[in-house]
C-alpha cells in the first residue's frame, strides 16, 4: 500500500515513515504543500496523511485541489489545529478523517487501517483471489499457503492488480503505483512483467486478462 505523508516537521516525518514502513506501507514524504500537490497529480497513492500548516501551500488548499480533480483517495488530516471550526472545515473540504496532535500512534495506525478497509473492502493486510494471497505487511505472495518467489517489480504489478481485483487496471495506473517506489516502468516493461506473472499464476487458478485498449483484469480462472 502506497501512502503519502505530508508533514513539514522532519523529526515527526522520519519517525512516522519508519513506523509505517514496518507495518508494510510504502511511504513517500512531502515536506511542503507544493510538493504534495505535485506528487498527487502524478502518482497513485492509497491514502494521504495530511498536515495543514505547511510551507508555501496550506494543507487545506492541497486538499481542495485534490478533490477538485475528482480524486477519491482517502485523506486523513493530522494537525495541531484542534478547533471545532478547523475540524468542520477540513471534513467539508473532503477529508475522510481528522486527528489532532499530539496523538497516539496506535490510534493513527488503526484509523489508517479503517480508511483503507472502507476504500478496499475487508482489507486486513492480506489480499486474496482464488488460492492466491498477497501479504502486504510482509510483502510475500502465497499460493495454497506456499510462498511464491517474485521479483520486487513482479510483486508491485501483482499488488496493483490485486488491489483492484475484478476491475480493469490501466498500464498508466500500474506505472504510477510503481513510480511511488522509484520503479519507473514503460508500457513495454509492464507487458513483460504481466507476461511473467501470467505464466506463474495460471497454474494456480488465477489469470490476468487483457482488456484491449483499457488494461488488465485479475480474476479467478473459470475452471479453478
Amino acid at each position: 500500500m502506497n501512502l503519502l505523508l505530508v508533514e513539514d516537521d522532519p523529526v515527526l516525518a522520519d519517525g512516522l515513515t519508519q513506523i509505517l514502513a514496518q507495518s508494510g506501507y510504502a511511504v513517500t514524504t512531502a515536506t511542503t504543500g507544493g510538493y504534495a500537490d505535485s506528487a498527487l497529480r502524478t502518482q497513485i497513492y492509497d491514502l494521504v496523511v495530511l498536515d495543514l500548516g505547511l510551507p508555501d501551500l496550506d494543507g487545506r488548499e492541497v486538499l481542495r485541489k485534490l478533490r477538485a480533480r475528482k480524486s477519491q483517495v482517502p485523506v486523513l488530516i493530522l494537525t495541531a489545529r484542534d478547533g471545532i471550526d478547523d475540524r468542520v472545515n477540513g471534513l467539508e473540504l473532503g477529508a475522510d478523517d481528522y486527528m489532532t496532535k499530539p496523538f497516539e500512534l496506535k490510534e493513527l495506525e488503526a484509523r489508517i487501517r479503517a480508511l483503507i478497509r472502507r476504500t478496499y473492502g475487508a482489507y486486513d493486510d492480506r489480499l486474496t483471489v482464488g488460492s492466491l494471497t498477497l501479504d502486504t505487511q510482509n510483502r510475500r505472495v502465497l499460493a495454497d499457503g506456499e510462498e511464491l518467489a517474485l521479483s520486487p517489480r513482479e510483486y508491485g504489478v501483482l499488488e496493483a492488480l490485486l488491489l483492484q481485483a475484478g476491475r480493469v487496471v490501466s498500464k498508466d495506473r500500474i506505472a504510477q503505483r510503481l513510480a511511488v517506489r522509484s520503479e519507473e516502468l514503460g508500457d513495454n516493461a509492464i507487458e513483460v512483467y504481466v507476461h511473467r506473472l501470467r505464466r506463474r499464476l495460471e497454474p494456480l487458478g488465477t489469470r490476468i486478462r487483457t482488456v484491449r485498449g483499457l488494461g488488465y483484469l485479475l480474476e479467478k480462472s473459470r475452471d479453478a
